[in-house]
């Protein structure tokens, strides 16, 4: 069996001009980054977005497993099957980390015959957007320093500075760290942090930003610290916004690249859903949705993370309007979470399938709460009995809610033809009355508490004494009006890895918030979530290779 990486080299790719054709682009729209990977000029962005017209599908999945739900995987053989019955379509998807490339999880190209190409470009340095944010964020923590080394005339209390560092790399022992050693030529002894580049307010901004202008307002608006007497400073009062701009400029254009099947993707930002909004740009959504008539986009992680961020402040604060969604679960995945050791997911069982489709429930009812119809992708493993797939399909039945049997990983867009049909009908018969699940009226600990009811099933909130001094700094400072962007663990709809399936009797612990004035929203701060993750034992770096022929392997 070929691995990921083999099928995607071996693939046919159309020079990326070819491909810009089914998007309109030209020659003079492209800015080329080799023969199959470009960026679209700020010209032909523009124009696409004055005419969003384009329905727009949301791709989903329950919690993550270590079984794999192939939530980008559906994502894209969905929009390869609606290619394949002749619409025209565009992907609007993330760019993959180093981080959890190099750690746990491999790429986010997709897998088997449904992936981006070329994935190793991809799933690397691409076109150097992660590396601009990087320089960008770390620009901003550098002139902080710099203005406590000469004076300190913004009267900035060091105690207090809340912007952090970042790089894209699985780094724990930089979490914590003192910077400033070595005497008074170094600048101020101080304790700093790291978190990784998905997590900086740079990404949140960079994929929330809808021009130059917007970009440049938003950086402005970024607290970086407090003075002395509790004032937020903000990265306009350091004077390094416009090198900041400079930085990402060329980064704000949407990349260009496409399917095994040559459908048109756009790949644009990549903040994770765990510890941030975990959605594309929404350039790159605007942009798709002026270029095609179905647009199908992913986010992050588990319903309960990345698609309650993207209803609840992507779509709101870009006043994008979600059409359908798509959520993806596996026999697998449902059995893990029914408490099956992962050795023994392969084989059949279903007093584990019952106990742990629940999971699935809990996200259908999610979702429902959003107004958007639902089509559940039920992504099947060769390991899949008759037997499982029929009970899955029963469950969605009586739900009312619709389901397709998905076979994209191992036929590309033929395998999910019956899924785009389904989505094509749900788009057609059940008009999306989308809206967001809370007032942005209600006061922080209000809408905290509404996610953490009706999304996570919580009985309620609990909060350190740190977490209540945040809340109510943030409300006097007038950031209380904004939505929330709850940072919890993936794995679980409680904030505790290890309690799977649909738990109840449990609290929401918050144990701090702050505020991504430039994002436009509070970052609250749950269980024992971290930003900036660690390799794991046997990291997926010890896998990747390259042959004396420069062909990259061990890439997934």
């Amino acid at each position: 069996m070929k691995t990921d990486i083999e099928i995607a080299q071996e693939a046919f790719k159309q020079p990326v001009a070819e491909v810009a054709k089914e998007i309109g682009a030209g020659d003079d729209d492209l800015e080329l980054y080799g023969k199959y990977k470009a960026k679209l000029s700020e010209r032909f962005v523009q124009k696409a977005m004055q005419t969003p017209s384009g329905k727009l599908i949301l791709v989903t999945a329950i919690n993550p497993t270590p079984a794999g739900e192939g939530k980008t995987t559906v994502s894209i053989g969905l929009a390869d099957a609606l290619h394949r019955l002749g619409k025209k379509v565009c992907l609007a998807l993330r760019e993959p980390s180093l981080g959890p490339c190099f750690g746990v999880k491999g790429g986010a190209a997709g897998g088997g015959y449904a992936q981006i190409v070329p994935m190793e470009d991809l799933n690397l340095h691409f076109t150097g957007d992660f590396h601009a944010i990087t320089a960008a964020n770390n620009l901003l923590a550098a002139a902080i320093d710099n203005h406590l080394h000469f004076g300190n005339a913004l009267g900035i209390d060091p105690t207090r500075i809340v912007w952090k560092r970042c790089m894209d790399m699985n780094d724990r022992a930089l979490r914590n760290i003192t910077v400033g050693l070595g005497g008074h030529i170094n600048g101020p002894v101080r304790e700093d942090h790291f978190v990784i580049t998905a997590a900086s307010e740079i990404m949140a901004v960079f994929c929330l930003a809808e021009d130059l202008e917007d970009l440049r307002a938003r950086l402005s608006r970024i607290v970086v610290a407090y003075t002395y007497e509790n004032k937020p400073v903000t990265a306009g009062e350091l004077k390094v916004v416009g090198s900041m701009m400079a930085l990402l400029k060329d980064a704000m254009q949407p990349n260009l690249l496409q399917t095994l099947e040559h459908t048109p993707a756009l790949v644009h930002g990549g903040p994770f859903a765990n510890i941030a909004h975990g959605c594309n740009s929404v350039r790159a959504t605007k942009t798709a949705l002026g270029l095609a008539d179905y647009v199908v986009t992913e986010a992050g992680f588990g319903a309960d993370l990345g698609a309650e961020k993207f209803m609840d402040i992507k779509c709101r604060l870009a006043g994008l309007h979600p059409d359908a969604a798509v959520l993806v679960a596996t026999v697998q995945a449902l059995k893990y979470n029914g408490g099956v050791p992962r050795t023994q997911l392969r084989e059949e069982n279903p007093e584990a399938l019952k106990k742990g489709i629940v999971n699935l429930g809990k996200h259908i009812e999610n979702l429902q709460k959003f107004g958007v119809p639902i089509v559940v992708a039920i992504n099947q493993f060769a390991s899949d009995t008759d037997g499982e797939i029929a009970f899955i399909e029963s469950y969605c039945r009586e739900r009312g809610c619709d389901f397709s049997l998905t076979r994209v990983f191992a036929e590309g867009g033929r395998g999910g033809e019956d899924l785009a049909q389904k989505v094509l009908s749900a788009l057609e018969n059940k008009p999306s009355a989308y809206k967001p699940l809370y007032s942005l009226d209600l006061g922080l600990k209000e809408k905290i508490q509404t996610i953490a009811r009706d999304i996570y099933g919580a009985d309620g909130v609990e909060y350190t004494a740190a977490a209540e001094k945040s809340i109510r700094t943030l409300t006097d400072l007038g950031f209380g009006s904004l939505p929330v962007c709850v940072a919890k663990t993936q794995y679980s709809l409680s904030d505790d890895q290890k309690k799977l399936g649909r738990p109840e009797g449990f609290n929401i612990t918050v144990r701090d918030a702050y505020v991504s004035a430039g994002a436009g929203f509070v970052v609250v701060l749950t269980g024992e979530i971290i930003q900036m993750p660690g390799l794991p034992r046997v990291p997926a770096a010890e896998k990747i290779d390259v042959t004396k022929d420069a062909q990259i392997t061990g890439l997934f």
